[in-house]
């Protein structure tokens, strides 16, 4: 398994691409919004600076890219390119390929996080305690396995052709309905109340919660927790019915 892990992580940094739109765009993104915020220019309803807020937000969205766009295509093409039946001639387990391309697309994502944060840090005069620095990465990083998950399972849902199309549905509704691109508190009420439930607004609300200096809200936790289960479920179930199929 250690060197499928490898030959993952070889692929996905040789994926010039990919690396732009899963390290590097989010923190261009990041000074887009933020860019003509000042350190005093707050978000309704959060306490938080804008910078700050959006921060978290963008470092969220890149972890997001990372292993939810790094997952489900690459899964679904090797797939359709026997590579996976190939695998399974192996002694390689099943859960030993779900978790070589959960490891190779979380080491992706850490740098995602570590820059935001350093170009938050140094053009916006974003400052936290440094607990707060490591728990935020500590935080969005495991989080992000909850999408790396999804990934997974769109992976097996769909075909090479049809993945993309869902998969970028996928990314987008959850990165704006979930306030990863834009405040929730600029959405109208109806929309707020949707929000609240899905697994990106959990993930950021996390992080929001340490800037604060507070804990986390339970139904917050209990979102990613019910979504990762719901996710890991299906792409197990999806990747049994993958195997009966081949």
């Amino acid at each position: 398994m250690n060197g499928l892990i490898k030959l993952e992580l070889a692929r996905a940094l040789r994926n010039r691409k990919f690396l732009f739109f899963s390290v590097i765009y989010p923190a261009l993104l990041f000074l887009i919004i933020a860019g003509n915020a000042d350190s005093t220019t707050e978000v309704p309803g959060s306490a938080l600076t804008l910078p700050t807020y959006m921060m978290v937000s963008m470092a969220s969205f890149g972890a997001l890219t990372a292993v939810l766009m790094g997952n489900s295509e690459r899964i679904a093409k090797e797939r359709e390119g026997g590579w996976v039946r190939q695998l399974r001639l192996t002694t390689l387990p099943g859960r030993g390929y779900v978790l070589a391309k959960t490891a190779s697309a979380a080491v992706v994502s850490l740098p995602s996080i570590v820059i935001v944060f350093v170009v938050a840090a140094a053009v916006k005069d974003v400052t936290l305690d440094p607990w707060q620095w490591l728990a935020l990465t500590g935080a969005i990083w495991a989080g992000s396995l909850v999408f790396a998950a999804l990934g997974v399972a769109l992976g097996y849902l769909a075909s090479g052709d049809a993945v993309r199309p869902i998969t970028m549905i996928t990314y987008f509704g959850l990165s704006m309905l979930g306030g990863l691109w834009m405040p929730t508190t600029t959405f109208p009420d109806w929309l707020q109340n949707i929000a609240k439930w899905l697994p990106t607004h959990a993930y950021a609300a996390l992080g929001q919660a340490i800037e604060q200096s507070r804990a986390p809200h339970v139904q917050d936790l209990a979102v990613l927790v019910v979504s990762f289960a719901l996710f890991a479920g299906g792409a197990a179930w999806l990747y049994r019915k993958d195997t009966l199929k081949a």
